[in-house]
C-alpha cells in the first residue's frame, strides 16, 4: 500500500425501486466522509467509484455491508497520492452500463466466470480459445490482451452489432471476454448468448482483478481506467499515460512527443478530425 488516497471501485446488478431515497442518502453519506467519485443508479443496479482517506471509504463500505443488496460487493482497491477526482456525483441513470437493450438482465443471465489464475494457465498451456476485448477502441490503444480480438467499438452500445461480424464458427468454440473491471462483461456475455454463442465465461474481476491476482502475463501496455490517472500498469500504478484536453483521447509518451500534440488544443487523434465522438464512460 502506498498513498494516502485510497480508490475503489465496485457494482452489483440488482433491482434497485428505491433509487430517489438511495440517491439522497448517498450524497449525505459522501459529503460527510468527503469522499469524491461518483456513483451511478439504476432499476438494474449500482456501480460506483470512489476517493478518500482510508477512513472515509471504510465508513462508505461499512453502509453498503448494512443493506442486503449491497453487501459483500468486491472491490477493486488502489492508492494514489492526490484525489482523483473533482468532485462528487450521485446520479439515477436508466442502466448503470449502457447498451439500450432492456431485456438484458445479468441479475437474471449472465455467462460464468473464470478466475485469473485459470485463465493465466490456459493462455500459459496455449489452449485454443478466443479471448474477446469488450472495451472501446481508445482503451485497446492502451493496452490489451496477446492476441485479443479488437470489436473496433467507439462506445459499448455498439456492441451487439459488431458480434454479427464474428465468424459463425465461434459459437461453437471457447470464448473467454473481458473488460476493465468486469461490469460490461456481465452485460456483454448475456449479449452473446442471447446471439447463440455456447461456450463463453468473462475474466473474473477483469483486467485489474487480473493484475491484482496475476500480474502482466500475456498483458500487453497498459489498462485504461475513467479518472485522473488515465492509466494504469499490471502493478496498478499510474502510468504516464494523458489524455488531450481537445478530444479526450488518450495518448502515449510517444504520441505525447507528436508535434501535432498541443495542449489544450489538439492531438494526433483530432488534428484532423471534423466529427469527433467524445469519450464516455460506456
Amino acid at each position: 500500500m502506498s498513498g494516502p488516497i485510497t480508490n475503489i471501485a465496485g457494482y452489483r446488478f440488482v433491482d434497485l425501486d428505491d433509487r430517489d431515497r438511495l440517491q439522497s442518502v448517498f450524497r449525505s453519506l459522501c459529503a460527510d466522509l468527503g469522499l469524491k467519485g461518483t456513483i451511478l443508479l439504476a432499476p438494474e443496479g449500482i456501480n460506483f467509484f470512489l476517493a478518500g482517506p482510508a477512513s472515509a471509504v471504510d465508513g462508505f463500505t461499512t453502509y453498503l455491508a448494512g443493506d442486503e443488496r449491497f453487501s459483500g460487493i468486491p472491490l477493486k482497491t488502489s492508492y494514489t497520492d492526490y484525489q482523483p477526482y473533482n468532485r462528487m456525483n450521485v446520479r439515477k441513470k436508466t442502466e448503470i452500463i449502457s447498451v439500450g437493450l432492456d431485456h438484458i438482465r445479468p441479475a437474471e443471465v449472465t455467462g460464468s466466470e473464470i478466475e485469473p489464475s485459470a485463465f493465466k494457465a490456459m493462455l500459459d498451456r496455449g489452449e485454443a480459445v478466443h479471448v474477446l476485448d469488450t472495451r472501446n477502441d481508445y482503451e485497446l490503444r492502451v493496452g490489451t490482451f496477446e492476441n485479443a480480438i479488437d470489436l473496433n467499438i467507439r462506445t459499448f452500445r455498439a456492441f451487439p452489432e459488431a458480434i454479427k461480424q464474428l465468424p459463425e464458427s465461434m459459437k461453437d468454440e471457447p470464448i473467454v471476454m473481458f473488460c476493465t473491471g468486469g461490469i460490461r462483461c456481465e452485460k456483454a456475455s448475456a449479449i452473446m448468448m442471447e446471439a447463440g454463442f455456447r461456450d463463453v465465461k468473462q475474466l473474473k474481476g477483469g483486467i485489474l482483478g487480473y493484475f491484482e491476482e496475476v500480474g502482466g502475463d500475456h498483458w500487453d501496455g497498459d489498462c485504461f481506467v475513467f479518472d485522473q490517472r488515465v492509466a494504469v500498469n499490471p502493478a496498478l500504478a499510474e502510468t504516464e499515460v494523458v489524455v488531450c484536453f481537445a478530444c479526450r483521447e488518450p495518448l502515449s509518451e510517444a504520441e505525447q512527443a507528436s508535434s501535432d500534440y498541443v495542449v489544450g488544443v489538439s492531438c494526433p487523434y483530432c488534428i484532423n478530425r471534423v466529427n469527433m465522438v467524445p469519450i464516455s464512460d460506456e
